[in-house]
C-alpha cells in the first residue's frame, strides 16, 4: 500500500469538509445582512452561538463512532460495522429528541448566559426555537459521518457537508426573499438543510454498506459491545467538556480585558481555526487508518501510517509557521478593517507564529488515540492540560488575579502543547502489540 497516497486520498476531502462547515453560519449571516436592520445580524450571531453551544458537546458521536467503526472495518467484521452504525444513529436521534423535550428551558438558560441586547433577544430566541427542531437529524448525521470516516471514506462526508450548505443557502434565500417569511426564513432554511443532510447521509451510508445498515434491536443492546460503546463515548464527552471549558474561559477572560482585546483575540483565533481546518483533516485520516490497521493487526502498516502522518503534520506546521511569520498582515487585513485591531495584533504577532509548532501534536495525536479508542488516556491528558491552562492564567507570584493578554495566550498555547506532549509520551504504549490486542480479545 502506498501510504502517502492513501493519506492524501482521505485528508483532502476532509479538509474541504472542514472549510465548508463555517459556511453554514456565514450564509445565514450574509442573508440576514441584506435585511433592513443591523440587529438581524446580531440575532443570527447570538442564535448561532446558542445552537452551536448546544451541539458541540455531542461531537463524541462522530469521534467515538469513527474509532469503533475503523477497528471493525480492519477486522472485516460486518456484523460489528452494522452494530456500531445502528447504536450511533439511535443514540444521536435519542439525544436529539431529548434536546427537543428540554428545548425551552435550554433556550432560556443559554439566553440568560449570553444576555444579549433586547433588540436581538426575541429574534435570536425565535431563530434557536426553529433550528433546534433539527436536533435529531443533525446528531444522527454527525454519527453517520463518523461511521463513514471509519469506513475509510472522507469523500462522502464532504458531499454531505457541501450539500447541506448549498441547500441552506438556496432555501434560506427563498424563504426570506421569495416567500416573505422575513428573518425567520433563515432559520427555516437551516432546519430544512439539516433534515436534507440526514437523508443524504443515509444514502451515502447505504452506498458504503455491503450487507445493510440496521443490525436489529437485540444487537444494538448487546451488553458487552454496548458497554464499550458508551465507555468510549463517555470519555470523549468529558474530554470535550474540558476543551469547551478552556475555550469559554479564553473568550470570557478576553472579554474582561476590554473590547479591543476581545476583538483582537477574535481575529487571532481565526489563525488557530484556519490551521485546525487543515490539521483536523490529517487527524481524521489518522483516526481512520490507525483503527483500520489495528483492527487487521497489521502493525507494519500501522507504524508506517503513523510515521507518515507525523511527517505530513510536521510539514503542515512548518508551512503555516512561515505563512504566519511573513504573511500574517494581509490575512489580518482580510479579516478586519479596524486600524486599532490591526495595530494591536502586531503587538501579539509572536503568539500567531507559535500556533502551528506548539499545537500540531495535539491535533495529530488526538487522531491516533481516537482511532485506537484509547479515549481514557485522551481524557486524562486533556484534563491535565486544562489544569495547566488555568494555572498559567491565574497563579502569579503575587497571588491569583486576572491575567493580561500575553499570559492568556501563553496559557492557551501551553494547554495545547501539554495535551500534545502527554499524548505523544503515551503513544509508544498505545501503538504496542500488547495494547492493540487488549482492545478486543476477538482480535486474536
Amino acid at each position: 500500500m502506498k501510504i502517502n497516497r492513501e493519506i492524501l486520498r482521505l485528508s483532502i476531502p476532509a479538509i474541504v469538509s472542514n472549510i465548508t462547515v463555517p459556511l453554514l453560519g456565514l450564509s445565514d449571516t450574509a442573508i440576514a445582512g441584506h435585511l433592513d436592520a443591523d440587529f438581524f445580524i446580531g440575532a443570527i450571531a447570538v442564535g448561532s452561538m446558542m445552537f452551536n453551544a448546544t451541539f458541540w458537546l455531542f461531537g463524541f458521536l462522530r469521534m467515538g463512532t469513527t474509532g469503533l467503526t475503523a477497528l471493525a472495518f480492519g477486522k472485516n467484521d460486518q456484523r460489528e460495522i452494522r452494530a456500531v452504525f445502528s447504536r450511533a444513529v439511535v443514540l444521536g436521534a435519542a439525544i436529539g429528541l431529548a434536546l427537543l423535550a428540554f428545548a425551552i428551558p435550554l433556550r432560556e438558560m443559554l439566553m440568560a448566559a449570553i444576555s444579549p441586547d433586547e433588540s436581538v433577544r426575541q429574534l435570536a430566541s425565535d431563530y434557536y426555537s426553529v433550528c433546534i427542531l433539527a436536533a435529531p437529524a443533525l446528531l444522527a448525521t454527525t454519527a453517520i459521518q463518523g461511521w463513514l470516516f471509519g469506513m475509510q471514506t472522507t469523500l462522502y462526508p464532504m458531499i454531505i457537508a457541501v450539500s447541506v450548505n448549498v441547500i441552506n443557502i438556496a432555501a434560506s434565500f427563498s424563504f426570506v426573499f421569495l416567500s416573505d417569511l422575513g428573518f425567520i426564513g433563515v432559520a427555516y432554511g437551516t432546519l430544512l438543510a439539516n433534515w436534507c443532510g440526514l437523508f443524504i447521509a443515509l444514502i451515502m451510508a447505504r452506498r458504503k454498506a455491503s450487507g445493510g445498515l440496521w443490525c436489529g434491536w437485540k444487537e444494538v443492546f448487546a451488553k458487552g459491545s454496548l458497554k464499550r460503546f458508551f465507555t468510549v463515548n463517555t470519555d470523549i464527552f468529558f474530554r470535550s467538556a474540558c476543551i469547551m471549558g478552556v475555550s469559554l474561559a479564553t473568550t470570557a477572560i478576553g472579554a474582561r480585558l476590554g473590547e479591543l482585546t476581545l476583538a483582537t483575540n477574535a481575529v487571532m483565533m481565526q489563525f488557530f481555526h484556519f490551521f485546525s481546518f487543515f490539521m483536523d483533516g490529517f487527524a481524521f485520516t489518522a483516526e481512520a487508518l490507525t483503527g483500520r490497521f489495528a483492527g487487521s493487526l497489521d502493525l507494519n502498516l500501522l507504524r508506517r501510517s503513523r510515521n507518515a502522518l507525523l511527517s505530513w503534520s510536521a510539514g503542515m506546521a512548518a508551512a503555516f509557521f512561515l505563512i504566519y511569520c511573513f504573511f500574517y498582515s494581509p490575512i489580518v487585513n482580510l479579516i478586519t478593517d479596524s486600524p486599532t485591531v490591526r495595530e494591536n495584533i502586531t503587538e501579539y504577532h509572536i503568539w500567531l507564529t507559535l500556533i502551528p509548532p506548539l499545537t500540531v501534536a495535539a491535533f495529530i495525536y488526538d487522531g491516533f488515540f481516537i482511532g485506537l479508542t484509547a479515549t481514557r488516556r485522551m481524557l486524562g491528558a486533556t484534563l491535565a492540560a486544562a489544569i495547566v491552562f488555568f494555572s498559567v492564567c491565574f497563579i502569579h507570584s503575587d497571588g491569583i488575579h486576572l491575567p493580561d493578554n500575553d499570559r492568556l495566550w501563553a496559557a492557551f498555547l501551553a494547554y495545547l502543547l501539554t495535551r500534545g506532549m502527554l499524548l505523544a509520551l503515551q503513544s509508544r504504549q498505545v501503538f504496542s502489540r500488547r495494547f492493540i490486542l487488549s482492545l478486543n480479545p476477538q482480535l486474536t
